[in-house]
């Protein structure tokens, strides 16, 4: 039977056995036994089970033919979904129905249904979507009245989305000059608003980019302020671990949420102990010798970079991201918040609450300020400043490795993953202030904000070029950053 006629015919079927049936097939999930003429639900573990007998036993989905429709069918599937929907007890479901409306400049229910669905629906956002869905059908009827009109210039700007504006496009050229003044400055505000729309998401990425910076900075910020040393291999642990990300989803598949959860102190202990490692075996024999301490260091990061080119191989890898941390969070008709840059925002902001509490409620952060301060003084105070250098070393390499984490993310995890953020970082703690974990916070999101801005106007690389000249001017004028540290060894 053709599949249009098929779709004619559902409404003499019960209306669960209709939903599980459209869902199946608007997800591509419908399967059908040619021999027998049985449909079967594809199931997320390969099985498949009867449409009519959900409950049965299931079946291997070999062998079966998958039931394709075409992108008009999926779009009246939808269609239905969403009407039906709108009559939910579920409010969040009417809300989600009521908003899918708007995408189409016809909406699929004529004016008395929306009319009808008005007189009973009691939740604000429902209604003003609904109301909107409405206007559209009475900005294209010829036979609307000047107060309709008016009416509809309302519902389509509180309302703001494209098919609203292109509405709005239409009455503006309305031979009634009140409609058409009044959509013309309907239109005047959606532009406003999407101008300040657009400044907020810049602002928005931005500070995302810069939460990313705080964390893969702050790691080297305690390093080279502690110990003074230039560790060129610190992109290589951030790269390590978005690997032990991605190693720990591979461990728990099918569980992408706790995989992540657990990916974050794993992180800290994989790069955390190649950072001791590090420190013990090459770093400890090089104070004192910048230069050599750098070269080391770089070694060391090409090192690391072809074992795991030939562990893993060089091809990207893919970290999958978490149910709740997927999708848009709408705030305005022209501002909507990425959930998975809002989470790695909140998980900056909780690591370097840790961090600046470890720096200033522990004795190991007593110790290392004191190191940092003055370590011949701190010496002789019986703080172990080998010791100290050790886990210092270790704890910003682990912090590294969990802004390795929050990086799987947003990117795909490569052998080449911290080439691109090692320079950043370092910019980050010059600007801020060698070893001030305020400075590290502060420069972090500074730059990443004039990054995203500087980007659309003078393109990705000149904008870096520009950052780094008013840095080095900067600095000219601040050779100690925004926040200089202190201490006698320090001002010496």
């Amino acid at each position: 039977m053709d599949r249009d006629k098929a779709l004619d015919l559902l409404d003499t079927l019960p209306v669960d056995l209709q939903d599980r049936l459209l869902r199946a097939l608007l997800h591509g999930r419908l399967l059908a036994d040619q021999e027998t003429r049985t449909l079967y639900v594809a199931a997320a573990d390969g099985a498949a089970r009867p449409l009519l007998a959900p409950e049965a036993s299931a079946r291997p989905a070999e062998g079966l033919r998958r039931v394709g429709t075409s992108n008009r069918q999926r779009q009246r599937i939808t269609d239905v979904l969403n009407a039906r929907a709108l009559t939910a007890p579920n409010v969040l479901r009417r809300r989600a129905a009521a908003a899918a409306l708007m995408e189409s400049a016809v909406p699929p229910l004529k004016a008395p249904a929306l009319r009808a669905l008005l007189d009973v629906e009691k939740d604000a956002p429902t209604r003003a979507s609904l109301e909107a869905a409405l206007a559209l059908h009475t900005a294209a009827d010829k036979s609307a009245t000047p107060a309709d009109l008016l009416q509809a210039v309302a519902a389509l700007d509180a309302n703001g989305a494209p098919t609203a504006c292109n509405a709005l496009n239409a009455l503006a050229d309305s031979a009634d000059p009140a409609v058409a003044k009044a959509a013309q400055d309907a239109l005047y505000r959606q532009r406003v608003a999407a101008q300040w729309g657009g400044f907020f998401e810049m602002f928005f990425f931005g500070l995302s980019l810069g939460s990313i910076l705080v964390l893969a900075a702050t790691g080297l910020a305690i390093t080279f302020g502690v110990m003074g040393v230039i560790n060129m291999a610190h992109g290589e642990f951030i790269m390590l671990g978005a690997y032990t990300a991605w190693g720990v989803q591979q461990m728990l598949p099918g569980r992408p949420g706790l995989a992540l959860l657990l990916a974050v102190p794993a992180a800290l202990l994989v790069s955390g102990g190649m950072g001791v490692l590090l420190e013990r075996t090459v770093i400890r024999f090089l104070y004192g010798r910048p230069l050599e301490t750098l070269l080391a260091t770089f070694g060391v990061s090409l090192v690391l970079q072809q074992a795991v080119r030939s562990v893993f191989s060089p091809l990207n890898r893919a970290v999958q991201t978490p149910d709740f941390m997927s999708g848009v969070w709408q705030i305005t008709p022209h501002f909507a918040l990425t959930c998975n840059r809002v989470y790695i925002m909140l998980f900056c902001l909780g690591v370097f609450a840790c961090i600046h509490a470890a720096m200033h409620r522990t004795r190991l952060g007593l110790e290392v300020r004191a190191v940092s301060q003055n370590r011949p003084i701190a010496r002789c105070m019986g703080v172990r400043a080998a010791r100290v250098d050790a886990l210092t070393f270790g704890l910003g390499s682990g912090v590294a490795g969990m802004a390795g984490v929050a990086l799987s993310q947003v990117t795909n995890v490569g052998p080449n993953l911290g080439q691109g953020y090692i320079i950043d970082s370092f910019m980050v703690v010059v600007f801020g202030g060698v070893g001030n974990l305020w400075g590290t916070l502060t420069g972090g999101l500074a730059l990443g904000v004039a990054n995203k801005f500087l980007e659309p106007v003078s393109g990705a690389m000149l904008s870096k070029i520009i950052i780094l000249v008013c840095l080095i001017l900067f600095i000219q004028k601040r050779p100690r950053g925004l926040f200089p540290q202190k201490g006698r060894a320090v001002e010496a």
